[in-house]
């Protein structure tokens, strides 16, 4: 799949999943953060959504040295939509695949995500969509019936990938934006604290976690209802963790108050018991994931040449302070990242 060819050579595969009838029209779609390319395809008054595959990235080598990945028979993207489906999630149907042309053609969900839905929306309605989002969470993680078949029953978001993705954090986040590694001392500090905090957020109760579950992943169709997509990375992993995406979420600012009303729900109608130190871990979550985005933007700028996520960085950095600022508890870490210029605060991200 190296080599990424260009439309006009996807055609004669394309054409074998299509119907027969007039010559499809590629139109290119902006990806995602990952290699893989997206495509709608126009045939007569018919759309749908080709997906073209890539191989896997550098770094997902290392990080799956972590989560306990083991070897499939089909991509993980096909066998996590036939579980997911089966379970009831929204997810795209598949019409037709040609693996050895890494290609698979999908129901066309249209353009709108939630965060495109929600703009110029009233707060009711914004904290109507959201509690959308949220009950489709919540039958996803109830309803997904997980076996030994499925791909994310093999994967395991534990303390060691939230630890990788911290280290991810301190290589891009502070070594790569500063230019200059950090001091050993301080290295070793951070490392700790971390760590704690990895170990921490690993032990809350278990669900299937879709892993990117936020604003720019659920699609609005029409009708009001939702689709969800970019879901192949699923793993089993802690209940905090998508809530966390979904209301801490860089790209969309929520109406205020609106994030608790959304994590008090959960906190009573999740399909796992959970303890009342849950909105604490799940502000620490929010602080996992937050640092990591923002290590893996400027890495996407670094290493694969792709500046379009940078301008998301502040507001990574910044909501991540918020949290760090509210936590007594965290104290000891919030002095170790304000010890670095522009590690919470204004933005300053360093030429390569």
């Amino acid at each position: 799949m190296r080599g990424r060819p260009v439309p006009d050579l996807l055609m004669p595969s394309l054409t074998t999943l299509l119907p027969p009838g007039a010559a499809p029209v590629l139109t290119p779609l902006a990806g995602d953060a990952s290699n893989r390319r997206y495509f709608r395809v126009r045939q007569g008054g018919a759309s749908w959504v080709l997906m073209q595959m890539a191989d896997p990235e550098g770094f997902k080598a290392s990080e799956e040295a972590v989560t306990g990945t083991v070897p499939v028979d089909e991509p993980p993207f096909l066998n996590l939509q036939r579980y997911l489906q089966a379970g009831g999630a929204p997810v795209p149907e598949v019409v037709g695949t040609d693996l050895k042309a890494g290609l698979i053609l999908l129901e066309d969900l249209g353009d709108r995500s939630l965060m495109a839905a929600i703009a110029g929306r009233s707060e009711g309605e914004v904290e109507a969509l959201y509690g959308r989002a949220l009950d489709a969470l919540i039958a996803l993680q109830r309803d997904t019936p997980v076996d030994a078949g499925c791909v994310a029953a093999h994967r395991a978001f534990s303390a060691e990938l939230l630890a990788w993705e911290f280290d991810h954090f301190v290589a891009y986040g502070l070594e790569a934006r500063r230019g200059a590694p950090l001091p050993p001392a301080a290295k070793k500090a951070l490392t700790e604290n971390f760590g704690a905090l990895a170990r921490e957020i690993a032990a809350a109760p278990k669900v299937l976690v879709h892993r990117d579950y936020h604003s720019r992943n659920l699609m609005v169709r029409p009708d009001g209802s939702l689709g969800i997509i970019d879901f192949q990375d699923a793993l089993m992993g802690p209940a905090t963790y998508d809530l966390a995406s979904l209301l801490w979420d860089p790209y969309v600012t929520l109406p205020d108050g609106l994030a608790g009303r959304l994590a008090a729900r959960y906190q009573r109608e999740a399909p796992v018991a959970l303890g009342t130190d849950f909105p604490a871990l799940l502000a620490r979550t929010a602080l996992q994931r937050l640092l990591k985005a923002a290590g893996r933007f400027v890495y996407i700028d670094r290493v694969k040449g792709n500046p379009a996520f940078l301008a998301d960085v502040p507001a990574c950095l910044a909501r991540a302070g918020a949290i760090l600022s509210a936590d007594p508890d965290l104290n000891e870490l919030a002095g170790l990242l304000a010890g670095f210029e522009g590690a919470l605060g204004a933005d300053r991200v360093t030429p390569a």
